[in-house]
């Protein structure tokens, strides 16, 4: 790219991180503008598309201009597209977003703005909705598909278990997340991990915690019943067991979920790697999916579970389901790296680690200070 192409696009970009809100609130009052009818494409608090749609925009202003890089925007770019079918967004919508972009960015460069700089603007915004739109136009699979709630246990106080039977066959691997709608919270879309592999009777099976403060998980755990719909777009993620090398998963709370479905999947081969499961929470009677790793370790001689808690015992209101003594388990008192690494070394393993975003960032640079190599360690991406 041209040195003057280089700096217009550097100069916007810096513009635009001046003041960030101001930014994306005028490029979607343009878009409403000139076309009313998108605004009930998008759900009624805007905070986390406004900030999603920024940090967007400011990585084209930043990646475009490089000689390296474009091919890694472009498949994020081709994702994006492809995700932003389940909003509704449909081919003709992102000339209206081009439109609204390319009028803001006029604005903002004042009285600089001549033919060169609106064409080097023009080509980088037309990457950035032409790659969008391309990618959803020749999307193979639908934009939704829905399954029907057949069950709901109710674990503990802020823990429930929901299973449920899919209309159309299902399309994800073991160990991915996808993009998930309940009716409590139309146009709300979190991610969660199945925790059993796909299989031809299409059910599905989720372990939500209710965090506190959010919208959509206490939702689940307390007002899900039998007979809602939920709705699913994309599926993510790329958790998976490469080869032959021996396998260590980190799991705390629900984030066993991907890694449970790997296990049921493993299961059901009979050249499964040796794979060693540490698998935590705050207390012990919290361990509520224990049972169920012990029937795969019974028949899976390949499969070693060990039981991880912070603390020793369990506070008056919680009920054990069973404890790891009872169950035959290891039992060890602790934070979860903390547990896998006083039990030894693990260089020449493939690591899995599933849990919160502290959970996953503290182990992982744990592991590497112990010398793991980085490019073994697999997790979904932390925000």
């Amino acid at each position: 790219m041209a040195t003057h192409s280089r700096h217009v696009l550097h100069d916007l970009r810096a513009l635009v991180n001046e003041n960030p809100d101001r930014f994306v609130i005028e490029v979607y009052t343009r878009l409403f503008a000139a076309n009313p009818d998108l605004r009930e494409l998008f759900p009624a608090v805007m905070t986390s598309q406004r900030k999603a749609f920024f940090h967007l925009i400011d990585h084209v202003l930043d990646v475009v201009p490089r000689h390296e890089g474009h091919g890694d925007l472009v498949e994020l770019l081709a994702q994006l597209g492809r995700d932003h079918r389940k909003y509704g967004v449909l081919p003709e919508h992102y000339g209206v977003m081009y439109r609204a972009l390319m009028a803001e960015f006029e604005s903002m460069y004042g009285s600089h703005w001549d033919a060169e700089t609106a064409q080097t603007v023009s080509q980088a915004m037309m990457l950035t909705t032409g790659v969008m739109r391309g990618a959803a136009e020749s999307a193979p699979n639908p934009a939704r598909w829905t399954a029907e709630v057949v069950e709901k246990f109710r674990i503990t106080r802020d823990l429930a278990v929901i299973r449920l039977r899919a209309h159309a066959p299902l399309r994800f691997a073991a160990g991915q997340y996808l993009e998930v709608q309940i009716p409590q919270w139309p146009r709300i879309w979190r991610n969660l991990s199945p925790a059993i592999p796909p299989n031809p009777n299409g059910e599905l099976e989720f372990h939500v915690r209710a965090v506190p403060g959010g919208t959509m998980s206490p939702s689940i755990v307390a007002d899900t019943g039998v007979g809602d719909v939920w709705t699913f777009a994309q599926e993510h993620g790329t958790l998976h067991i490469d080869g032959d090398r021996p396998v260590l998963m980190i799991a705390g709370g629900t984030g066993l979920a991907p890694l449970r479905a790997l296990l049921i999947e493993m299961s059901m081969r009979a050249d499964s790697p040796p794979t060693t499961i540490y698998y935590g929470m705050r207390h012990p009677g919290e361990l509520y999916d224990l049972a169920v790793l012990r029937r795969i370790a019974t028949t899976n001689p390949w499969l070693q579970v060990v039981a991880v808690s912070e603390q020793t015992d369990d506070p008056w209101w919680l009920q054990s389901i069973g404890t790891p003594a009872a169950l035959g388990i290891p039992h060890r008192i602790g934070t979860l790296v903390d547990a896998v690494l006083a039990d030894g070394r693990w260089p020449d393993h493939q690591v899995l680690i599933a849990g919160s975003g502290r959970m996953i960032d503290a182990t992982h640079r744990r592991l590497v200070i112990d010398g793991v190599r980085s490019s073994l360690i697999q997790h979904d991406p932390v925000d």
